[in-house]
């Protein structure tokens, strides 16, 4: 079944220090800030973008962090890694340089594709895999990357491998109301993959009925969003999901996105995002990221608001 679904969005996840949040994606793997906001269902906490330079779909990490976060714990029911590409030839460079951040790093493989393992200051786990990005468009460089040369920086968000008890409502969702294509089985784990060229991406699902239940803290992924292009793409999507008896929220404004939100069978949190208006919206391009931007509907309580948040330097 063909789907309006073109790739990932972006990941979002839970963070303790904002500042430590900051450090360790601006400094240790060179991301840009695109932007530094608040989470519009709670005002209390930042949102914190980071991404390519241009803060493209596709490339965003995004996180909420709050000082008072517990740690999180890794388990089933959970987006347990976020798959990360960088360059053809650069996994020698990224142990180097994870290293000599003091970022423990392991080598591993899945589907015949070489990975390094490691993880943030708060645990949130993560894979990097080499990528021939050639057919992608370029991103200029406008803001500062922590001194990384452009041909080792990150590159998008290839996948996300999740772990469930049971595999086949995860499955049947996919495939179904989703349309990603069944690919490979390993072990335990089987990829199903959606959207067409540099835009592809995937999920590694995988069935573990022993592992312990996951608890969202610091460290864990909140959310996953998927790319559409268009506001009637994401009302198809819906509508598909409705159709399956997949509970969906309404069209929620991000303003720089609209999103819609559902559960999976396997209890994880699926979003499904336009890939416009953008970054830009409310920030010129060589200034995303400079300062703290108030969502609309906020705007009269912009400075208690402000005056709440931890510092950011």
């Amino acid at each position: 079944m063909s789907t309006p679904i073109a790739g990932l969005h972006h990941v979002t996840a839970l963070a303790k220090s904002p500042q430590e949040n900051k450090r360790f994606y601006t400094t240790v793997l060179a991301q840009r800030m695109v932007k530094r906001t608040v989470n519009f269902d709670d005002p209390s906490t930042y949102h914190l973008y980071y991404g390519d330079d241009l803060g493209s779909p596709g490339t965003l990490l995004t996180h909420f962090p709050h000082p008072y976060a517990r740690r999180g714990v890794h388990g089933n029911h959970e987006i347990e890694r976020t798959i990360l590409a960088i360059p053809q030839g650069s996994s020698g460079f990224w142990r180097e340089r994870l290293d000599r951040y003091d970022v423990g790093v392991e080598a591993a493989e899945a589907f015949g594709q070489s990975r390094l393992h490691f993880a943030d200051h708060d645990g949130m786990l993560f894979a990097l895999a080499e990528q021939d990005e050639s057919g992608a468009a370029p991103v200029p460089v406008i803001g500062d990357r922590g001194g990384l040369p452009g041909d080792r920086a990150l590159g998008r968000i290839l996948g996300v491998a999740i772990r469930v008890r049971e595999a086949e409502a995860t499955a049947t969702a996919l495939t179904g109301a989703l349309g990603f294509r069944a690919g490979a089985t390993e072990g335990r784990s089987q990829r199903f993959t959606v959207g067409e060229g540099a835009k592809q991406a995937w999920v590694e699902l995988i069935e573990d009925p022993d592992a312990p239940e996951s608890d969202m803290g610091a460290g864990t992924v909140h959310h996953v969003a998927w790319r559409v292009a268009t506001d009637e793409d994401q009302a198809e999507v819906g509508e598909r999901l409705r159709e399956a008896r997949i509970g969906v929220t309404e069209v929620r404004d991000r303003f720089y996105f609209r999103s819609i939100y559902f559960r999976m069978p396997g209890g994880v949190i699926f979003e499904i995002a336009t890939d416009g208006p953008g970054m830009d919206a409310d920030e010129p391009r060589d200034a995303l990221g400079a300062t703290l931007q108030i969502p609309p509907m906020y705007k009269s309580q912009g400075a208690q608001i402000a005056a709440h948040l931890e510092p950011l330097e």
